[in-house]
C-alpha cells in the first residue's frame, strides 16, 4: 500500500469483505491531488503592499498579541544576545495550565513543528498515517517529505468526520498506520469531533494505536458536546494533544506550540525536535497563558463576526459549513482557484483550495472592516450574489 488512499464508502456494502476496501489514486489522479493541494509560496509582498491587504487567508488572530504578552516579550529582549538565557519557565508554565508534569510536554516552532516531530517519530519502516479528507494539508506534506503513504476516510455527507469509518480502517489495517491524525475543530471545515466521538475512536482501535489530536482551534469552540482530549493522556493511552498560541493569542509569526502525551511518547519524539524557539516568544507564551481576559475578548469577537458573516452569505443564498473555528467555508457553485485570484485583485486575500471541496472557499473571520470588505469582493465577485437575497 504505497501512496495516498481514499478509504471507500461504497466498500460497506456487501459484508466484510468488501466493507474495507481502498482505492489508490492512479498516476492521473495522483497528479491531479498533488498539484491541486501543492501551497504556492506566499506572494512577497512590500510593508506597504501588505498592510493594505484583508488578510482573511491563513485562520490568523486579526488583533495582535496583547499588551500582556507584548510587555512580557519586550522586556525579553534584552536576553537576545544570549543563549543560556532565561526562558521564563514556558514548559513548567504549559505544564501547569494542563495539570500535567513538565515530562509531558514538548514544546515546538509552532504546532506545525510537532506534527513534523511526530511524523518523523511514527512514520518510519513504511508505516502511513490515517487521517479524513479534507484535513489540515500541511501534516500530508511532512508524509510526503518522509515519502510514507497516507490512508484518507472521505468526511460524512454533512462534512464531519467518519469516527467509524476511521475506526474500521484502523483495525482493517493495523499493521501499517504509524499514527491517526484527527484535527478538531477540523482544518479546513470547522467541524468538531465530539467527545463522544473521540472515546468511540480510542475505545474502537487497537490499543496501542498512537492518536494526534490537534486543537489549534480549542479555544474557539462553543458547542457543548466538546471538550479537550487532554484527560486521555492521563489515562495512560497513546494521545498527543497539540497546541499552538498561533491563534487565540496571536504569535503566529513568532512560532510557539507544543504536544501533551504520555512521558513515553515525549520520550520518543524529543530526539527530533530543533529546539529552535526564540527567547521572545517564551516570555509571551507564558504570559498569554494567564491572559484569559484577552483570549475571552478575541473568542466573543470572532465568533460573532463569523456568525454575522456568515449568516449574510446564507442570506445571499451560499450554503456555508457549520463551523466551530476562526474560519469558515462558504460553497460558491464553481471552481475555488480562480475566485481566490479574483479576491487578491482586490487587496483581499482568502484561502487556498482543500480537495476535493474544490468549489467550497475557506475564509478565515478577521476585523470587522475586514469582513465588510471580504463581502463586498463577494457580491463583486460571485455570480448572482448582489440579486439573490432580493430573489
Amino acid at each position: 500500500m504505497d501512496g495516498k488512499r481514499s478509504f471507500s464508502r461504497r466498500g460497506f456494502v456487501g459484508g466484510v469483505a468488501t466493507a474495507l476496501g481502498y482505492l489508490t489514486l492512479d498516476p492521473a489522479s495522483r497528479a491531479w491531488a498533488q498539484s491541486a493541494t501543492a501551497r504556492a509560496p506566499r506572494p512577497k509582498l512590500s510593508t506597504d503592499e501588505y498592510d493594505t491587504l484583508a488578510k482573511l487567508a491563513n485562520n490568523e488572530n486579526p488583533y495582535g498579541p496583547s499588551e500582556a504578552v507584548m510587555k512580557a516579550m519586550t522586556q525579553s529582549f534584552k536576553y537576545a544576545n544570549r543563549y543560556g538565557y532565561p526562558d521564563g519557565g514556558i514548559t513548567k508554565a504549559i505544564a501547569e495550565h494542563h495539570g500535567v508534569k513538565e515530562e509531558n510536554v514538548l514544546i515546538g516552532s509552532g504546532s506545525g513543528e510537532i506534527l513534523d516531530v511526530a511524523c518523523n517519530t511514527y512514520l518510519r519502516n513504511g508505516r502511513k498515517i490515517l487521517s479524513s479528507e479534507p484535513s489540515y494539508d500541511v501534516i500530508f506534506e511532512h508524509v510526503t517529505a518522509y515519502k510514507a503513504g497516507t490512508i484518507r476516510v472521505p468526511s460524512l455527507p454533512d462534512f464531519r468526520q467518519d469516527i467509524p469509518g476511521l475506526v474500521a480502517a484502523a483495525r482493517a489495517y493495523s499493521r501499517d498506520i504509524g499514527f491517526i491524525y484527527l484535527c478538531s475543530p477540523n482544518n479546513p471545515t470547522g467541524r468538531i469531533v465530539t467527545k463522544q466521538e473521540i472515546a468511540q475512536l480510542l475505545d474502537g482501535i487497537p490499543r496501542d494505536m498512537p492518536v494526534l489530536i490537534d486543537e489549534a482551534y480549542f479555544h474557539f469552540v462553543e458547542d457543548p458536546d466538546y471538550e479537550t482530549s487532554i484527560p486521555h493522556v492521563f489515562e495512560g493511552r497513546p494521545v498527543m494533544v497539540t497546541r499552538t498560541f498561533s491563534k487565540i493569542a496571536a504569535l503566529a509569526g513568532m512560532r510557539l506550540g507544543y504536544a501533551i502525551a504520555p512521558k513515553e511518547m515525549i520520550s520518543d519524539m524529543r530526539p527530533y525536535a530543533t529546539g529552535t524557539i526564540n527567547a521572545i516568544v517564551k516570555w509571551g507564551g507564558v504570559a498569554a497563558l494567564t491572559d484569559t481576559e484577552t483570549q475571552a475578548k478575541v473568542k466573543r469577537l470572532t465568533v460573532d463576526l463569523r456568525k454575522r458573516t456568515t449568516a449574510e452569505l446564507q442570506s445571499l443564498g451560499y450554503a456555508v459549513i457549520p463551523s466551530e473555528a476562526n474560519f469558515f467555508m462558504v460553497n460558491l457553485r464553481r471552481p475555488v482557484p480562480p475566485v481566490i485570484e479574483e479576491f487578491k485583485k482586490k487587496g483581499v486575500l482568502v484561502g487556498r483550495p482543500f480537495p476535493p471541496l474544490m468549489e467550497h472557499l475557506r475564509v478565515s473571520v478577521g476585523t470587522a472592516d475586514e469582513m465588510s470588505r471580504f463581502l463586498t469582493a463577494f457580491k463583486e465577485i460571485v455570480p448572482g450574489a448582489r440579486t439573490a437575497k432580493a430573489g
